[in-house]
């Protein structure tokens, strides 16, 4: 994590501790394998929500001579780079002889950080974390390293993995850049997250700031 970002996160925490909240830290050791779990089963989704789109009954319906052009022009015209490349992960862990190594194990993990987080969420009402290891980077800057990009998630992914609600509020600017803070709580306790995050944004004014330029 980018230390000016770490540094604005502990400084909401030290003003969350101003207005009277309760911190207390807390171990998710499982949320180390998120990441990983998420960029497997969600590509295995969306190669099976997508192939429906096939230029016929779904999708762009480009002009050719054969079935199997109508096919590769409707995907190939009608999806972009990083779609394609995530229905073909999908299909992957999805082809036989992958599908019990990778997205069936996916499915065990993806169970076991819920109920890390439902144990977490006995002993506090809301987990904090920052929104991005990093500061956002400019228009394209990453599209041909997605890794990087995949990594940028690694704070946001837990949750969609346990199906909780967060809600991500400004935090603080480095650079002329924001900073963003999570706030996350158990499913149906919405109010929760909402609760916390409007009593940290009505004592800050960041959410009052912009980059240059806008």
């Amino acid at each position: 994590m980018d230390p000016g970002v770490k540094k604005c996160v502990q400084e909401a925490i030290e003003k969350i501790k101003q207005l009277g909240g309760k911190i207390k830290e807390i171990s998710l050791p499982l949320t180390e394998y998120a990441l990983s779990t998420y960029y497997i089963l969600l590509p295995a989704e969306a190669s099976s929500n997508l192939a429906k789109y096939d230029g016929i009954r779904y999708g762009n319906r480009p002009e050719a001579d054969t079935l199997k052009d109508i096919y590769l022009r409707a995907r190939g015209e009608g999806f972009g780079e990083e779609v394609k490349r995530r229905i073909m992960i999908g299909t992957y862990v999805l082809s036989a002889g992958y599908y019990d190594a990778f997205y069936k194990k996916s499915l065990a993990v993806r169970t076991a950080i819920f109920d890390e987080f439902m144990k977490a969420f006995n002993e506090v009402d809301v987990i904090i974390s920052p929104t991005s290891p990093g500061l956002p980077w400019k228009l394209e800057e990453k599209l041909n390293d997605p890794i990087a990009l995949y990594l940028a998630d690694i704070f946001t992914l837990p949750a969609n993995i346990a199906g909780i609600c967060a809600i991500s509020v400004p935090c603080g600017f480095l650079q002329g850049l924001p900073v963003g803070i999570q706030f996350m709580a158990a499913p149906m306790k919405e109010g929760n997250v909402l609760r916390a995050a409007n009593a940290y944004q009505s004592a800050s004014d960041w959410h009052a700031k912009r980059p240059p330029g806008f």
